[in-house]
């Protein structure tokens, strides 16, 4: 059900890279699926929760998509042999462990677990 009020959705760009490749990375790093719109569109179904970060050093400049994985060390190889960039490796923080890597658009988003 919608809430009205409520984060329902995530769009990221794909200008920097082809919609195929974008599609492509995510369908091969994550096992993600797609509906296409029309040639310049695509949607993904892969659920959302939130927070904000109040620390200047640690808060990203744009917003940080953040996916979850049960293996990090499985997830890190899955996204670098799909032709994901790694710019932050696996570090620690008081949840877990996390990584950031940039995809074939240069969206930069991170990988968490425990």
């Amino acid at each position: 059900m919608k809430l009205n009020g409520k984060l329902d959705y995530l769009e990221l760009p794909a200008t920097s890279g082809t919609l195929d490749s974008v599609k492509s990375f995510y369908s091969a790093a994550f096992s993600w699926s797609f509906t296409d719109y029309g040639p310049t569109y695509s949607a993904f179904a892969e659920g959302l929760d939130g927070g904000f970060q109040a620390d200047a050093g640690e808060a990203p400049a744009k917003p940080l998509p953040v996916i979850y994985s049960k293996d990090l060390e499985e997830t890190l190889d899955a996204v670098e042999s799909a032709g994901g960039t790694i710019v932050k490796p696996i570090f620690s923080f008081p949840g877990g462990r996390r990584f950031h890597f940039t995809d074939p658009a240069g969206n930069e988003l991170a990988v968490w677990g425990r």
